[in-house]
């Protein structure tokens, strides 16, 4: 069944699910909109369950924009840490509110923001950490739990794809096949705790032609932005993202 909304009430769906396509052409950030939206929208808890859908149609959208760009040695590496974040997530989910752990979240994502800015500024600071072994698994687990807590994990893998010096293009691509593999794996999760149902799907339908338009709007934006000013922009999408989860706004 769907929500009865007004008609403002849904042009401000439309406008969520716009930025959920933009955010999957590369401006990750973007999608605090969404989120910021969603929540006025429907209950914490029950917005998961409702964008899960909606983020599996952008991510679908994006990998077929953007699939010749990806970086599958990247996402390999990537995969089994944030699996481990998803289950860790889903446990602590079954007994302690989703929303409890959004101050943390938002911490974490401004360390990773003050420490990328900090490299860019000092190019030797931390030169052989981003490539570590470690730091790998430390940002796949985090991407891990932030995706299924908050449906916030797009600005963790930007920095990290940023600290690893990855142009925009492959940045996209490799994102838009990460995503939507582990988005599709966060289904039988979200089926388990009630949160995707036949309301959420056909919500979620309804929302395709404005994810389509905002990944049409996006790629074309992404062709005249240059390396440095996107890097920028993800930074700055990061940092109020951030802000955000942390509660300042």
């Amino acid at each position: 069944m769907l929500p009865h909304f007004t008609p403002w009430q849904w042009l401000l769906a439309t406008l969520a699910a716009f930025c959920i396509g933009f955010s999957k052409s590369g401006f990750a950030g973007s999608g605090l909109a969404t989120v910021i939206i969603m929540a006025q929208l429907f209950p914490p808890l029950e917005s998961t369950g409702i964008l899960l859908p909606m983020l599996i149609c952008g991510d679908v959208l994006s990998v077929l924009a953007f699939h010749q760009h990806a970086r599958w040695a990247t996402i390999r590496r990537m995969l089994p840490p944030t699996f481990a974040g998803i289950v860790l997530a889903f446990l602590l989910m079954r007994h302690i509110p989703a929303a409890s752990f959004k101050p943390v979240i938002g911490a974490i994502v401004l360390t990773m923001v003050i420490l990328q800015a900090w490299r860019k500024w000092r190019p030797a600071a931390f030169e052989r950490v981003p490539h570590s072994h470690w730091f790998a698994w430390m940002m796949g687990v985090w991407s891990g739990v932030t995706t299924m807590l908050a449906n916030a994990a797009g600005p963790v893998m930007s920095l990290y794809f940023l600290a690893i010096a990855m142009p925009k293009y492959e940045l996209v691509g490799t994102g838009a096949w990460f995503f939507l593999i582990v988005n599709v794996s966060k289904v039988p999760f979200s089926a388990q705790l009630g949160l995707i149902h036949g309301g959420t799907l056909l919500f979620g339908a309804i929302c395709v032609p404005a994810i389509a338009l905002g990944i049409f709007a996006g790629r074309r934006l992404i062709k005249i932005i240059p390396q440095n000013v996107f890097e920028a922009l993800l930074l700055g999408f990061a940092l109020l993202a951030s802000l955000r989860l942390i509660g300042v706004f």
